[in-house]
């Protein structure tokens, strides 16, 4: 078995059961410390829990994948939403023409999708492969790349099928997909498995119409950026350190794509 967390191998005495997959006894350790240290944080910064619903907060943050869960959770709201008479499909969907005078659309796009089969699909990759990311490099800067691989993807569609309007997290997804994959190599070993699931979902965007491929295609290089240089971090350095070394990793690659969205404006105009 591999660990889900840092692609490392591990025999069957030594893994622990994880929310997803297995962990490492290593992992398991890093993450135990790491959990200490946000207690230890927490306590400090607030002098123990002052209120009901402050309490509820840090408990609901001390769970395995707090952003996944809201993420989901979000998007499951936006869904209910979308069955409500309005066009917020239509107010929320990535569109060019729109979205350069609506900015909130190359991100709000990744919450609507086509159907009950289109959120399912992608919250249940979402939920397959996210929480073992967001427990490796921490809540908030997770939270980040997600929010930066969904408007790259826009800013590929942008690029490559500028007039076609989209819906859906699939590039977010393909992006946690690109990260695994990345962060995998650096640390340990790819797990076969998870390349045989980016392999076939490659398949079917070319396979099938209606599917946006540049989204797909650019959240998943996106995603492999993301991956190997925040997995270059962690191979190399411990502690708060990878913490300031991904948030800068993700800075650069957020300023890297507003670069490239500015070229393609100045093209298109």
């Amino acid at each position: 078995m591999l660990c889900q967390r840092c692609g490392r191998t591990i025999c069957g005495e030594c893994q622990q059961q994880a929310p997803v997959g297995v962990h490492c006894p290593e992992c398991v350790r890093e993450l135990r410390d790491e959990q200490r240290a946000r207690l230890r944080e927490t306590r400090v910064a607030h002098g123990g829990p002052r209120t009901a619903i402050g309490q509820r907060t840090r408990q609901w943050l001390a769970q395995p994948a707090p952003v996944t869960i809201a993420i989901v959770a979000v998007t499951a709201l936006v869904g209910v939403l979308q069955i409500l008479p309005g066009n917020l499909s239509g107010q929320l969907m990535y569109f060019l023409p729109y979205s350069l005078v609506e900015p909130w659309r190359f991100l709000t796009y990744a919450l609507v999708h086509a159907g009950v089969l289109h959120f399912a699909f992608n919250m249940m990759i979402l939920w397959m492969v996210g929480p073992a990311i967001e427990e490796r490099i921490g809540r908030l800067p997770y939270l980040a790349a997600y929010v930066v691989s969904a408007a790259g993807a826009a800013v590929a569609v942008a690029w490559f099928t500028p007039a076609s309007a989209v819906v859906g997290a699939s590039g977010a997804i393909y992006a946690l997909f690109g990260m695994a994959i990345g962060m995998q190599r650096m640390l340990g070993r790819v797990q076969p498995a998870l390349l045989v699931l980016v392999g076939i979902n490659l398949v079917i965007t070319f396979a099938f119409g209606g599917i946006s491929w540049p989204a797909h295609v650019g959240g998943l290089a996106i995603g492999l950026a993301l991956g190997f240089g925040i997995g270059a971090v962690h191979a190399r350095m411990r502690g708060d350190r990878t913490t300031r070394a991904a948030w800068l990793v993700i800075g650069g690659v957020a300023l890297v794509l507003a670069a490239l969205f500015a070229a393609r404006v100045a093209v298109l105009l």
